[in-house]
């Protein structure tokens, strides 16, 4: 298997599309396959890797089970918060394309130090998050196993299988990946809105009472209800790690970044009130269902669409998987480029330009968890609540360091306004907030043990930065 580890510089004429600089951006390609992605395929890189088809099958539930008739507030307020830090990151897209998104972005500004923070924060969020959509994808599985079969398959066994198939396509072809995620969330997303416009349209064109006025939802319900919220968002970004690999970067990557949290945003606080109102209508708790868009799908007067929504939300979440080990091995393979990771990560297939290693590593790193809970007995949902809650402490970290970054970023470029102050400020606070949100009060059971894990896990990828940065220092002629 043929691969290679160097590579050139492609430089593009595009320039910032606010078109205050001239100047020509130099985009490294990294061994990967330049400029083949149309802005669809790119798009489709952070839809697939947000699963919007699995927020109103696992996520909205959760939700509502804290928040009740306040679901569709925490997710317009989660989507306020989103599009913050979506501005903040388009702004610096416009002007940087790399494997390395975020991380690339926090570490020309910040500290050395925080700049591998957000490296280690970002490559953990995508490998936890492939983690959670892989235990959905189990439980989903089943659920349709049980349908047709009358019996379940092995968790452990599932989680293996989409995971392999994932790294193979992933490993295979980015168009093939790209194509294939943009279409099998098109029609996920399709069925679930033919039963929400169902469900509206049979209730009335009027507000639903006790959505409208809040009846009996509480603060701290809608505040955990809003941490909730915010991971149905995450990896809205992750286009930007196809900086190397979309057509006209400068410009595509920008523009899909606001589109796919704009787009979630909508999407998202329509399903939640339309969920809440179909369980009402049903008599049933939200909170407690297994299976809820079957349910939505009886109440609509649809059943045959809910086992329908159920393979569709199966097979998004394959689309997932897939999209956040693309994601994950770029941002690997451009820490191994800066010294942050291993040399063999940074070697690309020579035919299929692909990052062959990091792929595996980082496959290898969202299943085994998995495998290993699912194996023990652990349900897809709880593996997707835990998995996806660790996943969101990365997210956060990251987002409030490119935040922090931006205005530097800015004047660097001879952009900067007093009015590129605040809309970072809001978003880093808003990201804080979320942080805070997670942490107190300590969430009870597996949840308590998240945070230490992630500060763990933290730590021990600053500890090899200082190490690495130490033995550099050895090393030099200059010491």
């Amino acid at each position: 298997m043929p691969d290679r580890a160097e590579t050139g510089n492609v430089t593009t004429g595009a320039t910032p599309t606010d078109g205050t600089s001239t100047a020509q951006i130099h985009v490294a390609d990294y061994g990967l396959r330049g400029e083949a992605l149309s802005p669809m395929e790119t798009l489709a890189q952070s839809v697939s890797t947000i699963a919007p088809t699995c927020t109103p099958a696992a996520t909205i539930p959760l939700v509502a089970a804290l928040a009740g008739n306040g679901t569709w507030l925490a997710y317009v307020i989660a989507s306020v918060a989103i599009l913050l830090v979506a501005w903040c990151i388009s702004r610096f897209a416009r002007y940087s394309a790399s494997p390395g998104s975020l991380y690339v972005y926090a570490a020309m500004i910040l500290p050395p130090w925080l700049g591998a923070a957000a490296a280690w924060s970002l490559l953990l969020a995508y490998v936890a998050t492939g983690s959670s959509v892989i235990g959905g994808f189990y439980h989903f599985a089943n659920l349709l196993f049980i349908e047709f079969t009358g019996r379940g398959f092995s968790g452990a066994a599932l989680a293996i299988l989409v995971t392999g198939a994932s790294m193979w396509i992933a490993w295979r072809d980015i168009k093939i990946s790209a194509r294939l995620m943009l279409w099998i969330e098109a029609i996920s997303l399709s069925v679930i809105l033919v039963v929400v416009v169902l469900l509206i349209v049979q209730h009335g064109f009027h507000l639903d009472p006790g959505q409208a006025h809040l009846t009996k939802m509480t603060g701290g319900g809608l505040r955990l209800g809003l941490v909730l919220a915010l991971f149905s968002f995450v990896g809205f970004e992750s286009a930007t790690t196809l900086g190397a690999e979309a057509r006209n970067p400068l410009k595509t990557i920008p523009r899909v970044v606001i589109e796919s949290a704009v787009l979630a945003g909508a999407f998202f606080i329509v399903a939640a009130y339309s969920e809440v109102l179909g369980f009402r209508v049903a008599g049933q708790d939200l909170g407690q269902s297994q299976a809820p868009m079957g349910v939505l799908a009886g109440v609509a007067h649809v059943p045959a669409l809910g086992v329908l929504i159920n393979v569709g939300t199966a097979v998004s979440l394959f689309a997932g998987t897939l999209g956040c080990i693309t994601a994950a091995a770029r941002v690997l393979l451009l820490m191994a480029h800066n010294g942050l990771a291993h040399d063999t990560f940074r070697q690309t297939h020579e035919k299929n330009e692909t990052p062959t290693f990091a792929i595996i590593a980082t496959g290898v790193a969202a299943v085994l968890p998995v495998a290993v809970l699912a194996y023990g007995g652990s349900s897809g949902l709880d593996v997707y609540g835990w998995m996806g809650s660790l996943a969101t402490y990365g997210f956060i970290v990251t987002y409030a360091l490119v935040c922090v970054a931006l205005p530097r970023y800015l004047r660097d470029h001879g952009v900067f306004h007093q009015g590129s102050q605040i809309i970072p400020w809001l978003a880093f606070l808003a990201m804080l907030s979320a942080l805070v949100g997670n942490l107190y009060p300590v969430p009870e059971g597996p949840y308590g043990k998240l945070p230490y894990i992630f500060l763990a896990y933290l730590s021990a990828g600053l500890i090899l930065f200082i190490w690495q940065k130490r033995k550099e220092k050895t090393a030099s002629p200059m010491a």
